[in-house]
C-alpha cells in the first residue's frame, strides 16, 4: 500500500505512545500507515491506517518492517538498529519523540546501545524511558508534519 507520491508510513507500534497522532497527520497528507505489532498488542485499523500482526518474538515486528519497507517510505520507530536499516534502505525514520534519525550519527547512537547492552549484562540496570507528555505529542506531530511537508516538495520539484 503506498500513496500516490510512493510513500507508506510504517510504525513499529508495539509501544508507540502516538497512534492518534500519526493517523491524524497522515490523513492530512493522504499517506497510508501500517501499523505493525505483535499479537500481544491490540492494535485498531481506522480510515488510513492498516494493522498489520505479527508473532510476539522479540524482534518480529522489527523484521517484518525491516522486510517490507522501501525507498522513500517513513518509519517511525524508537528503536535504533530498526531506524538504521531503514536509513539504510534510503527511508526516512523519525522517533516517537520527533527525534530525526541522520545516517551521520547512527554509528555513535549504536556505539551507544552496544555500551548499554553490555551493561545491562553486567547487571547493571537503568531506568526506562519517562512516559511520553502532552508536549512530546505535539512536538512530535510538528516533526512528521515537517518531514512529510519536506518530503512532498522534493517530489513536486
Amino acid at each position: 500500500m503506498k500513496s500516490s507520491q510512493g510513500r507508506t508510513i510504517v510504525v513499529d507500534g508495539d509501544a508507540c505512545p502516538v497512534k492518534k497522532e500519526i493517523a491524524a497527520v497522515a490523513r492530512n497528507f493522504g499517506i497510508p500507515v501500517v501499523m505493525v505489532s505483535s499479537y500481544n498488542h491490540v492494535l485498531k485499523g481506522e480510515e488510513g491506517v492498516t494493522v498489520v500482526q505479527v508473532d510476539s518474538g522479540d524482534q518480529s515486528a522489527d523484521l517484518y518492517i525491516a522486510n517490507h519497507i522501501s525507498a522513500g517510505d517513513i518509519v517511525l520507530t524508537q528503536d535504533y538498529g530498526l531506524a538504521a536499516l531503514a536509513l539504510g534502505k534510503r527511508c526516512s525514520a523519525l522517533s516517537f519523540r520527533g527525534k530525526v534519525y541522520e545516517d551521520s550519527e547512527m554509528d555513535f547512537i549504536l556505539e551507544g546501545r552496544h555500551a548499554k547492552a553490555v551493561e545491562r549484562r553486567r547487571g547493571h540496570y537503568s531506568k526506562g524511558p519517562k512516559p511520553i507528555t502532552a508536549e512530546e505529542k505535539i512536538f512530535f506531530q510538528h516533526k512528521l508534519t515537517k518531514l512529510l511537508t519536506l518530503l512532498q516538495e522534493n517530489v513536486q520539484l
